[in-house]
């Protein structure tokens, strides 16, 4: 009887102990494991993390499954001369192809268009996908033609171009700095991180050695 209880507590204590000590020693957590085999030999054995097995990450697990979606953004985007899969990043980010997405601002459907705006592109209903991607697509083509800039093209599409043309560039404003990065970091797959207005040296009007007034964004002197 006595023995059972030794062996129970054994069972319930070596583990913590041993993974104690692994963790001491290496630094990395590892299950501990006990095992009594048929002989009767009790075994402990570890199973580091890098052996466990690794949930599969992909990009579903942040953005909707857009395929069903793809057919569509693919005629639009053909027939305004713009790559597909700049559309489809545009809608991940915007809406993540949920086709009722509303944001605080009133922007609706898939491509997040205004109220306004989908007035101006003769969109009725701004939650039925094909008008929204014919009107969205519509949108970004006459930006890209205004600006002749993709960074800048994004920037209107989120800001709208009057922030654009007032401030000659991306607008100083975190959300379309960042708006405009994750939008191309999707397009491009890799890391964008576009200038920053905030960040750039200020303009600023000094006079040079001949007396002469100049505008310039670093000191002469």
């Amino acid at each position: 009887m006595e023995s059972a209880v030794v062996l129970k507590i054994f069972h319930t204590l070596l583990p913590s102990l041993i993974a104690g000590a692994l963790l001491a020693t290496t630094g990395v957590q590892a299950e501990v494991r006990v095992e009594t085999r048929p002989d009767g030999k009790v075994v402990v054995y570890n199973v580091g993390t890098s052996q466990r097995p690794q949930a599969k990450r992909s990009r579903s697990t942040t953005f909707r499954d857009g395929s069903r979606f793809a057919p569509l953004v693919r005629r639009h985007s053909v027939r305004y001369g713009l790559d597909p899969a700049l559309v489809d990043a545009v809608i991940r980010v915007e809406s993540s192809y949920d086709p009722r997405a509303r944001s605080h601002k009133g922007a609706m459907g898939l491509m997040q268009l205004m109220p306004a705006t989908a007035r101006e592109l003769a969109v009725e209903n701004a939650y039925d996908p094909e008008q929204n991607v014919r009107g969205g697509v519509t949108y970004l083509r006459r930006m890209l033609d205004h600006f002749g800039s993709l960074d800048l093209a994004l920037a209107a599409y989120n800001a709208g171009p009057t922030a654009v043309t007032r401030h000659s560039g991306i607008p100083p404003y975190a959300e379309t700095e960042r708006y405009v990065e994750k939008v191309l970091s999707l397009y491009r797959g890799r890391p964008v991180k576009v200038a920053r207005l905030s960040s750039a040296p200020k303009p600023r009007l000094e006079r040079d050695s001949a007396n002469r007034v100049v505008l310039t964004n670093k000191p002469l002197r």
